[in-house]
């Protein structure tokens, strides 16, 4: 038995609805401006660029209904609806045909954002990390197999903020497919089981303060719910 100087952290994880199961996370990968139309809110142009990612920490992980504190060290904290994927299968190398069994699940996510910090680290020429990986960033509904829906690959996506709609898209607009996305991450990284993809939002992200709460639903999937709470 290993002698660990400090106690080994608790795995995070997820609910998988319908079951006592829970899906242990081991890596937490996004897709940056998969929708077109969000392509061009940020300033990018839409066209199938090659897909690139960032990542968050899996301690970041944060289950739906939680109330947050506001982050620390921004004045502009965003949210991003976004569909994710959990994978239950090591994938190398793969084509899209291939990728696609490697999805065992499906789940609504939050990519939150402080936009300030993101737009500083771009103008000057740095990672993104401190705007995308802090605490609490990643916020993940119950898991739904892939087996109960079939490939979700179309449906409405929206997030609304006290009850006022700001982001309606549909899954079907996505840049790059479920299938190509898990293909061509897969030429860069070894995936396995336990390591979810949240794949890009539509148009619409915005600001949100203390108070504030945020629904959003994704068609044939459900909803995610969050709270802003006071800064610490």
């Amino acid at each position: 038995m290993s002698n660990f100087v400090f106690p080994p952290a608790e795995i995070p994880s997820s609910p998988v609805r319908g079951t006592d199961a829970r899906y242990a996370v081991r890596r937490i990968f996004c897709v940056g401006r998969n929708y077109a139309d969000h392509a061009r809110e940020m300033g990018a142009d839409p066209d199938r660029e090659p897909p690139f990612y960032f990542t968050k920490p899996a301690h970041s992980l944060t289950p739906s209904g939680a109330t947050v504190p506001y982050p620390t060290s921004t004045k502009n904290y965003h949210f991003e609806m976004e569909l994710v994927l959990a994978l239950g299968a090591p994938v190398f190398k793969v084509s899209p045909e291939a990728a696609i069994a490697a999805i065992w699940g499906y789940a609504a996510g939050l990519d939150m954002t402080r936009r300030d910090l993101q737009a500083a680290a771009k103008a000057a020429g740095k990672p993104w990390d401190t705007s995308k990986g802090f605490d609490q960033s990643a916020v993940l509904g119950d898991i739904v197999r892939r087996s109960e829906l079939g490939t979700l690959d179309r449906g409405a996506i929206t997030l609304a903020v006290n009850g006022v709609e700001k982001q309606h898209g549909d899954l079907a607009d996505m840049i790059w497919s479920q299938a190509e996305i898990v293909s061509n991450l897969s030429h860069l990284y070894h995936l396995h089981p336990g390591d979810l993809i949240y794949t890009g939002t539509p148009a619409g992200v915005g600001a949100v303060v203390a108070g504030d709460v945020l629904v959003g639903r994704i068609e044939g999937l459900g909803e995610i719910r969050l709270t802003v709470g006071p800064a610490e």
